[in-house]
């Protein structure tokens, strides 16, 4: 069929309803944000260290980054409804059972192993869909659909706060799995794959995304460029650095500026509203500045909030370096899924990218673990040496449209522009 056969076979306002459903999607996915909330009544709860508490947020994460991977090709396979629905029962079911965990290692099996597995088959399945029935905004779009992730605290933390005052943590978390299970199975419904060659009405695609990835490359062909590391490593370190501060952000607030345990929910909100914004203000941004350019931005003004913030004091001083914080861990993630559609083409960019959030994992494990490890201000000093170091990377690209590397790692011959 020809792209304009394709297009009269797609119902009016489809794109819209599909990009409804993945918003509301992540929005219920993303409240894995808002757990530093539970961190100290789980910590009393359990009897437990903070490091011990806080490691099924490490855990959560890591089994989402190494899942993720597996939706995308889950998808490829059983569709994007099916697929998206697996996700829901499974993170429903996972934060739903721990509030019956008796211990610790019972709650790292069902929060963070079950529910990691559910974050991450489900994660990857909007951004692969919208990815197809968005070519001609690929940046905004994607960051439109994370926006919802980064959103979901920011509706369940002052929620959840609430909740486990008047019924108790575990009694908060059963109720909360039900309404995720609820909101995720029913937005999955409205999710398809867009047809192959699918382009929308009136548009053409500008000669630089044509010629920038060489073509659509499979996994195992990404995975022999250098390019594919680089995207890696920098997610990992953009993650690392704002999975440590979102770990931590409630007694993080409460030990530095000498708040309650409501202020410190309100930190929550407010790292929850910057990061659901950066999404999509930093994936917007890529379209017109680039890929690399907003990578270099988001390095660079982290170096100097975290350095800030081991400094601050007060309430007041907090606020603005932890929204900036926030505001580029989003950014990371608006903007990746993109970065990749435009260095391999966007056939396989669900299943490439899902493989490249085993990122997340590493930077979910090295940050949260290393703030738990050592005093609050030091750890904090720490992480903008190594956003320092981190905004080498991005320098690696070229800032000219259309000129990327992507040298192969074996003797094969690099597409070029």
């Amino acid at each position: 069929m020809t792209a304009i056969e394709i297009q009269r076979t797609i119902p009016a306002g489809q794109r819209a309803r599909i990009a409804a459903a993945a918003f509301f999607m992540q929005l219920a996915l993303g409240a894995v944000y808002g757990w530093s909330v539970f961190l100290n009544p789980l910590q009393e709860q359990f009897a437990a260290t903070r490091a011990g508490t806080n490691l099924t947020f490490t855990i959560t994460l890591a089994v989402l980054g190494i899942t993720a991977g597996f939706g995308g090709h889950l998808q490829q396979r059983i569709g994007a409804r099916a697929t998206a629905t697996v996700a829901g029962l499974l993170y429903g079911l996972g934060v739903f059972l721990s509030g019956l965990a008796q211990n610790l290692p019972q709650f790292y099996l069902t929060y963070g192993v079950l529910g990691g597995v559910g974050l991450g088959l489900g994660y990857i399945v909007p951004l692969a869909v919208l990815i197809g029935w968005f070519p001609d905004k690929r940046g905004f779009i994607t960051g439109l659909a994370v926006t919802g992730f980064g959103l979901g605290a920011l509706v369940t933390s002052p929620l959840a706060a609430e909740l486990i005052l008047f019924v108790g943590v575990q009694r908060t978390l059963m109720l909360l799995g039900l309404s995720y299970l609820v909101v995720i199975v029913v937005a999955a419904q409205f999710l398809r794959s867009a047809p192959d060659g699918f382009v929308p009405s009136g548009w053409t695609p500008p000669a630089r995304m044509q010629t920038m990835a060489g073509g659509n490359l499979t996994l195992a062909e990404a995975l022999r460029t250098r390019c594919w590391y680089l995207l890696w490593g920098m997610l990992a370190l953009n993650v690392a650095a704002g999975a440590a501060l979102i770990s931590v952000a409630s007694p993080l607030a409460q030990e530095l500026a000498g708040v309650g345990p409501a202020i410190g929910a309100m930190v929550v909100c407010v790292i929850s509203l910057f990061n659901g914004a950066g999404r999509l203000f930093w994936g917007a941004c890529s379209d017109r500045i680039g890929r690399p350019t907003t990578f270099l931005a988001l390095f660079m003004l982290q170096t100097s909030a975290f350095a800030v913030l081991g400094g601050s004091d007060t309430l007041a001083m907090l606020l603005l370096p932890i929204a900036i914080i926030a505001l580029c861990y989003g950014g990371g993630f608006g903007t990746m899924p993109a970065f990749t559609a435009d260095m391999f083409g966007a056939k396989n960019a669900g299943t490439i990218y899902g493989v490249m959030l085993t990122a997340w994992s590493a930077g979910a494990v090295v940050g949260p673990i290393l703030i738990a490890a050592m005093p609050y201000r030091t750890a904090l000093l720490l992480v903008a040496g190594l956003l320092l170091a981190a905004a080498v990377l991005p320098l690696s690209f070229s800032s000219r449209p259309g000129r990327v590397d992507l040298t192969r790692m074996s003797s094969m011959t690099a597409p070029r522009a």
